[in-house]
């Protein structure tokens, strides 16, 4: 059988690996011994990251959320609860903008949740 040399596949993988370490400090953008453990490694914290980020915008969406409430004095476990009772389905990112730049809506919705808690 034929030997294969896998200089050019094995050069092509070491640059991509160090051209995705470009930007790194030290030795591990230099080398590629040093940078396919980091790239390995930053490639884990994206994949994790990504799904993270998701959670911290929905987070930061209940904040504001919640400020809004505290300003129109109830609680957001109670203005939740009055929307569920009142049959509103409206997603959280929509209530952060309706919050941040229609404050009128808000209280109106307010209003909706509150009399819904009462009946």
């Amino acid at each position: 059988m034929v030997r294969v040399k896998s200089s050019v596949t094995g050069l092509r993988r070491r640059k991509k690996v160090l051209k995705q370490a470009k930007g790194q400090f030290g030795q591990k953008s230099k080398r590629y011994k040093q940078a396919k453990p980091s790239v390995t490694k930053g490639m884990v914290y994206a994949y994790r990251d990504r799904r993270v980020k998701k959670r911290e915008i929905k987070n930061l969406w209940i904040i504001r959320i919640n400020a809004a409430c505290q300003e129109n004095g109830i609680t957001y476990s109670r203005f939740i609860k009055g929307l569920k009772a009142a049959n509103i389905v409206i997603n959280r990112k929509v209530l952060a903008d309706l919050a941040a730049q229609s404050t009128s809506a808000f209280k109106k919705l307010v209003k909706v949740s509150q009399e819904a808690l009462t009946a």
